[in-house]
């Protein structure tokens, strides 16, 4: 099952269980920020967008002191995959669940648009329905959304292959003008060394219809669901 944790100003928690449940058929459960324990059935643990606690202090400041977050690193400590989107990344950042951080934008404005992205890498339990070197086209909304990481940092990362995602342009080009926030090195994504734990300012729960707009985010949140059915113990964690 997967477990989607809902905090006071969380706005993309129900549209992230839509996704899950509505368009890819899996069950799918929100967990209130005061459980101090997940569902025993828990497979994976999705921190949704939003505001937590209303980004007071900043940016998921305040969540990575919630109970259920407690849980969460215990999770992820055991192997189990989480994926955090936008506000997710921001507390998963903050909570010492990946590295670096997440800042004000460079212009110092809201972004509300589509964001092109390159696949850096095609790995389970993330990227895996992508190609490497594949563009998806994927709804950004965020203010604090550049990613930071100091030079010796940013080469860790980059010699460890934990940047999965990249802004670029339609092209797959990489530069500063398809750069929509400012992030170092236009990260748009990045993994945890061992790999399960995986955060991302696009929103791929808002590209899962073609509908609504388009479906690139299914290379994502399916990626998931196919790791956990090859192996469906994997990551529980329990």
């Amino acid at each position: 099952m997967f477990s989607v944790i809902q905090f006071p100003g969380s706005n993309d928690d129900r549209d992230m269980q839509y996704a899950m449940k509505s368009v890819l058929g899996q069950p799918t459960e929100l967990v209130w920020h005061k459980q101090r324990a997940l569902p025993a059935s828990t497979s994976a643990v999705l921190v949704p967008g939003g505001f937590s606690y209303g980004d007071y202090l900043r940016c998921g400041a305040m969540a990575k002191y919630s109970p259920v977050m407690a849980e969460v690193r215990r999770f992820a400590d055991a192997g189990g995959p989480v994926l955090g989107v936008c506000n997710g990344f921001q507390v998963l950042c903050e909570s010492g669940l990946l590295p670096g951080a997440l800042v004000r934008n460079h212009d110092l404005h809201f972004v509300c648009d589509i964001a092109s992205v390159r696949v850096e890498r095609s790995v389970a339990p993330f990227t895996s329905r992508a190609r490497q070197g594949e563009v998806l086209r994927i709804p950004i909304k965020h203010g604090e959304g550049a990613y930071f990481a100091p030079p010796d940092l940013l080469g860790r990362l980059e010699r460890g292959g934990q940047i999965l995602l990249r802004y670029c342009d339609a092209r797959g080009q990489i530069d500063a003008a398809s750069n929509p926030n400012g992030s170092v090195a236009n990260v748009a994504g990045l993994v945890n060394a061992r790999g399960n734990v995986f955060g991302l300012m696009p929103h791929p729960e808002h590209a899962v219809e073609a509908a609504t707009g388009g479906i690139d985010g299914l290379a994502i949140l399916g990626s998931l669901v196919d790791a956990l059915a090859r192996a469906p113990q994997a990551g529980a964690g329990r």
